[in-house]
């Protein structure tokens, strides 16, 4: 719509210029001819500009698809390569937990039960050490805030002030990023605090 109107606006103002039937001279015939060689050459302009302005468009369109395409396709990957990590994960864990079930199926003494349970804690260790966890080191280490959670503080004259006394549940790292920090008692040790 607005292109028809710029269209017929240049019209109307080339034949403003030499307006048909009015009686002119050469040099308006010349102005004339001249006006209407430039209304055809900002006709064929804009007829480029156009056809130049829908291929942009066209192409902006194409790039946006793409780019939509890709990153949905780069999501779904993500997403499946999250399930195939959490996938092998669980499958370790499998084994563990069936030995569970059949621990608690077992008709045996408290013994037994407990040799039982001491063999699955070493094959989930085994299956945590083979996945790069490893537990974060605590009983006579000094305390760090980075891998240990204080519950508490404990007078020990056996531990060295401001090192960890007793550990209350274990930490675990993934190579070096700490998945868990341990939960720990530290030393408040008097002997040492006094000097």
């Amino acid at each position: 719509m607005a292109e028809q109107e710029t269209e017929s606006r240049t019209l109307e103002a080339a034949e403003d210029v030499a307006p048909e039937g009015a009686a002119s001279t050469g040099a308006d015939q010349e102005a004339a001819t001249v006006s209407r060689l430039e209304l055809e050459k900002i006709k064929n302009e804009y007829e480029q500009l156009k056809t130049e302005r829908d291929q942009l468009v066209d192409r902006l369109a194409r790039a946006q698809a793409e780019f939509e395409n890709a990153r949905k396709r780069t999501e779904r990957e993500r997403q499946e390569f999250r399930d195939f990590a959490v996938g092998n994960v669980v499958e370790k864990f499998l084994p563990v937990l069936d030995n569970f079930e059949l621990a608690l199926k077992a008709a045996g003494s408290a013994e037994q039960l407990r040799s039982g349970v001491e063999l699955i804690v070493k094959q989930m260790e085994e299956i945590l050490r083979g996945l790069q966890v490893v537990p974060v080191v605590t009983v006579g280490e000094e305390f760090d805030p980075r891998q240990h959670e204080a519950l508490g503080t404990v007078e020990r004259d056996d531990v060295p002030d401001q090192h960890v006394a007793e550990e209350i549940r274990r930490g675990y790292k993934l190579r070096e990023r700490l998945l868990r920090p341990a939960l720990v008692r530290v030393a408040s040790n008097p002997k040492q605090t006094s000097e």
